[in-house]
Order: structure tokens, then C-alpha cells, then sequence
């Protein structure tokens, strides 16, 4: 996906966190003390490349599963999402968000990690 964005000089880290974990990097992070799916952090070098911290919370992923879906696929999501605002793409909050472009890259995203289906 990085090299499908253009972000050669990109690292990505992933880290999945239990419930406990996800409220506790949330809380440490924004001040929010509630659990969440998805965490993202960005640390651009001085040499210009990019690092970033991903984090998922498996447990919310199994829960945002609705229509038949697979947990896989919402892990996938979950993980397009984080990188893509790691890359510095943004949404707005509220039902505007499935419309933004970060959103419709990002399901462009799923859909080919998924190999074409969805």
C-alpha cells in the first residue's frame, strides 16, 4: 500500500493491543479514556522519510463486523485506515466520513488487498 501511494521512503509499524492497552494509549495520547479501533502516529525524519506507528485493537474490530463480513477484512480496514493517516490523509467526523476521499481510498484499498472482492 505504500508503494501504491507513492511512499517509498515510508515505514509503516503495526501493533495490535488488547482492550486494556488500547484505552490506556488513548487516554496517554488525546485524553480520551474510552476504548477505539484505530491509532495512528506519524514521525517525519530529518532525512525526509517517514515513520509510523499503527495501532488496532482486535477485540473493537470483531465488534465493527456488521452485513457478514469477516474479521479479517476489518482488520485490513482498520490497518489501510491507520497507514493512510500515518500518510497524512484525514476525515471528517460524523456521517460526512464515508464520503471523504479518505474513505473512498481506503475501501479502493481493501478491496484490492482482498484481491478484487468484497
Amino acid at each position: 500500500m505504500l508503494a501504491w501511494e507513492g511512499a517509498r521512503r515510508a515505514r509503516v509499524e503495526l501493533t495490535m493491543l488488547d482492550g486494556a492497552a488500547m484505552r490506556r494509549l488513548n487516554a496517554r495520547a488525546f485524553g480520551r479514556r474510552r476504548l477505539t479501533d484505530v491509532i495512528a502516529f506519524a514521525l517525519p525524519q530529518p532525512d525526509g522519510s517517514l515513520l509510523g506507528d499503527v495501532y488496532i485493537c482486535p477485540a473493537v474490530a470483531r465488534r465493527l463486523v456488521t452485513n457478514g463480513g469477516r474479521v479479517r477484512e476489518e482488520l485490513i480496514r482498520l490497518t489501510v485506515h491507520g497507514t493512510l493517516h500515518v500518510l497524512g490523509y484525514d476525515h471528517p467526523d460524523g456521517p460526512g466520513r464515508t464520503r471523504s476521499v479518505m474513505w473512498r481510498r481506503q475501501e479502493r484499498y481493501v478491496r484490492r488487498l482482498l484481491g478484487g472482492k468484497r
